[in-house]
């Protein structure tokens, strides 16, 4: 080896260490940054004319990256919010149970106006009873009243957090459409991208939280981000996602569609529906597990009134009335097994029975029946004081089987008593079930982030250990520059 060529490659050497002793600092530095992946030299060799090695060559700087790891985090991410958001949906419906011996939910609520019943029935004459009947009454409308009311605030906060989530993947899209861009010039000039590589990939994180996404890597670094049921999100630009939010909700209240590109991915009507991300769980929660458990709130008044209706007496036959609760369709009672949306809301205590109010109305009629104030549904035609034979009749109907919709998931037959104490048990299954899989969930996400992270993250004893390495080759490569130097100096004074 000439001693030129010997100069050239101890001095390559020299440049080569020096890059990876500042890709090394950079890693050290980063270590804690999220989403930081460790960087590396490429080196290549450098030969002469004559074939002889002539040093090495910095070709470039590359990340440690795993993209089966890194698409399995994405997916978790995705699946994870989701679940988390219908979770802290139905904890919030679940206010409307608490602990039944706290006499909060519906079917608590139930149990204590039959109990009332059961009372004035061994005691018909008894005004104390009758006004502790009505008051059960109240509050058995007022529990169904603001149950349904919760429940509408939840479907209205998860339409509001829909156009938040909305209007963070617009921003993270545009993000991500200028990364892009930067990346994919960087490339194409040769120059370092990394780093925007590593900010693309957070942009991707964090994207994968709001909406489920797959993503394809094209030629100079290019990226092309679908839905995960295959939406056009980006390629080279961002699409425009768009939902238009409804302010106010009640029972019949149908929210709006989130659309991709045009395309509808979410809510009613969705053509290519998405199956995760944060707007997965809230478009789920808004028009799906809220508005069931509101059909089963409804059909539990639905229920209250058919079991107080009053029948014809006089053997008309005229059509049942509605008794000590009724409705905005009154004095008519709601068809059998047939739901009313937002009947829970609208269902009230009989004015004729409360002696409160205007005008006033009597206790007696709850005891004899003709609340409906036509009197030929009177049961105790004598005025009986110690006639106990419609109270009986009313306590009974808690326990006779009844048909429900079909469409609200719970048994179509069931007695009222057992329907809502079937509703408590379908919003505390579902609470659980969801509490469960966020827990495994929440542990696959951990476990796939710690994976990766080894991987790709940097380990600071590990990059001290090349520093060493390269203090060593450093050190090597300044001998045989020296030694070099000194073999010219000893040509040069045998030239003299």
């Amino acid at each position: 080896m000439s001693l030129s060529v010997a100069l050239q490659v101890a001095q390559s050497a020299l440049a080569a260490r020096q890059s990876e002793s500042a890709v090394i600092a950079r890693n050290i530095s980063g270590a804690q940054d999220a989403g930081f992946s460790r960087k590396s030299v490429v080196l290549s060799q450098v030969y002469t004319s004559d074939g002889q090695s002539g040093g090495v060559r910095v070709d470039g700087i590359v990340r440690v990256t795993d993209s089966a790891l890194y698409n399995s985090l994405l997916s978790s991410t995705s699946v994870g919010t989701s679940q988390e958001t219908v979770l802290n949906g139905l904890t919030r419906m679940a206010e409307t149970i608490n602990d039944t011996e706290l006499e909060m939910s519906p079917a608590a609520m139930l149990g204590e106006l039959q109990l009332s019943l059961q009372n004035f029935a061994a005691d018909p004459n008894n005004t104390i009873l009758a006004q502790n009947v009505l008051q059960s009454a109240k509050d058995m409308t007022s529990t169904l009243q603001s149950s349904s009311s919760l429940v509408q605030e939840v479907r209205s906060g998860a339409d509001a957090d829909m156009g938040e989530s909305v209007r963070q993947i617009n921003n993270l899209l545009d993000q991500l459409e200028d990364l892009n861009t930067v990346i994919v010039k960087g490339t194409q000039s040769g120059a370092d991208v990394t780093d925007a590589l590593d900010s693309r990939d957070q942009v991707l994180l964090s994207l994968s939280e709001e909406i489920g996404i797959t993503t394809l890597d094209r030629a100079n670094g290019d990226i092309v981000v679908y839905t995960d049921s295959g939406v056009t999100l980006f390629e080279t630009s961002a699409r425009a996602v768009t939902f238009e939010p409804t302010v106010v909700y009640d029972a019949t209240t149908v929210g709006n569609a989130v659309y991709v590109d045009g395309v509808p991915v979410a809510g009613p009507n969705a053509m290519m529906p998405i199956s995760s991300g944060r707007l997965h769980g809230l478009a789920e929660l808004r028009d799906d597990v809220a508005v069931t458990y509101q059909d089963q709130l409804d059909e539990v008044a639905r229920g209250l009134i058919e079991a107080f209706a009053e029948s014809d007496q006089s053997g008309g036959g005229g059509p049942d009335l509605a008794g000590l609760f009724t409705w905005s369709g009154a004095p008519a009672v709601p068809a059998t097994s047939t739901l009313v949306p937002g009947l829970a809301s609208e269902i009230v205590v009989n004015a004729n029975a409360d002696p409160d109010a205007t005008p006033a109305g009597s206790l007696d009629t709850i005891r004899d029946g003709g609340i409906s104030g036509d009197p030929n549904y009177i049961y105790n035609t004598t005025g009986a004081a110690g006639y106990s034979d419609r109270l009986q009749e009313l306590v009974s109907a808690f326990d006779v089987d009844r048909v429900f919709d079909s469409g609200v998931e719970l048994d179509a037959s069931d007695t009222l008593t057992g329907f809502a104490s079937s509703s408590v048990s379908w919003l505390e299954s579902g609470r659980k079930t969801m509490t469960s899989n966020v827990e495994v969930q929440t542990v696959i996400l951990g476990r796939t982030a710690e994976n990766l992270n080894n991987k790709t993250g940097v380990n600071i004893d590990e990059e001290m250990t090349l520093l060493l390495d390269i203090e060593r080759s450093y050190s090597a490569a300044t001998r045989l520059i020296s030694a070099v130097d000194a073999m010219f100096e000893d040509l040069l004074a045998a030239a003299r």
